[in-house]
């Protein structure tokens, strides 16, 4: 399995992905989840996948050379498409194109056409853009209301970004979020793992040196693991207990609720619930 993050703000985008997969407890393996295909001054794009690693490498390898039609001009690939929305569609047609590649084989195997993949960018003097490509080619952006999206395991890691992240969140402060977002994912769940991957991009540059791979000696990884589980412990400590008898409490818990009553017991046979 997976975890990767991609967020749209307003003064950038950040991307976070571990690199872990596996086929069972005893059959674990490393392989990047994150590419970035970068022409400075002109583009910058990067691509998050997560499912089947066999169909994910495939689409990676097809989408440097994907071209779409473009009526009598040029054709269009992610080098020359002129919006992060065409190159979205390239991104899609390559999905596609290795579904038609491998999809029956895959049927015939037993195996779901399984892969999903996060892709953003900026061309040229276009605003950033991010994109949430789905396994039939097809996708969605992000917008203010949704500004990040998740692939792979992320029931874990979307709380803090449910509760931290804004359009106008700063980029330092979204980068330590998805951190903490890929930190409670991996106490949570064995399939994800480091090393992990981390970019951040900043609106207008066309190109970014601040990209980081973090191992489990990294110690900024090591600060945001021992922290974040010590200030949780201490926030869970200084809420009050909860209290069962007529006591004054500031918060009390034997409250009567106006459209509720409590749960009925059963104590005979005869009794019912209705």
């Amino acid at each position: 399995m997976t975890y990767c993050v991609g967020i749209r703000l307003n003064a950038g985008l950040v991307f976070l992905s571990d690199s872990r997969t596996n086929a069972g407890v005893d059959a674990i393996s490393t392989f990047r989840k994150m590419m970035v295909y970068e022409k400075p001054g002109d583009r910058f794009l990067t691509l998050l996948s997560a499912g089947n690693l066999s169909i994910s490498q495939s689409v990676r390898e097809i989408l440097q050379v994907e071209k779409l039609p473009n009526g009598d001009g040029e054709p269009i690939t992610i080098w020359n498409a002129t919006s992060m929305f065409d190159a979205a569609r390239v991104l899609g047609s390559a999905v596609r194109r290795v579904y038609e590649q491998d999809g029956p084989a895959l049927r015939a195997a037993g195996v779901d056409f399984n892969c999903s993949m996060i892709f953003g960018g900026q061309i040229g003097d276009e605003a950033t853009r991010l994109f949430l490509v789905y396994s039939a080619g097809n996708f969605i952006e992000a917008t203010r209301e949704t500004c990040f999206f998740q692939i792979g395991e992320s029931k874990y890691g979307k709380p803090i970004l449910d509760r931290v992240l804004t359009p106008t969140t700063p980029l330092a402060e979204a980068a330590k979020c998805a951190l903490v977002s890929m930190d409670s994912t991996i106490k949570s769940n064995l399939s994800v793992g480091l090393p992990l991957d981390l970019l951040v991009y900043e609106s207008g540059r066309l190109q970014s040196d601040k990209v980081i791979v973090i191992d489990d000696q990294n110690p900024y990884f090591q600060m945001i693991h021992s922290t974040w589980g010590q200030r949780l412990r201490e926030v869970f400590e200084g809420i009050d207990d909860p209290c069962w008898d007529s006591r004054e409490v500031d918060h009390p818990l034997m409250a009567q609720s106006e459209r509720y009553e409590p749960m009925r017991k059963i104590v005979r046979p005869e009794d019912r619930i209705v």
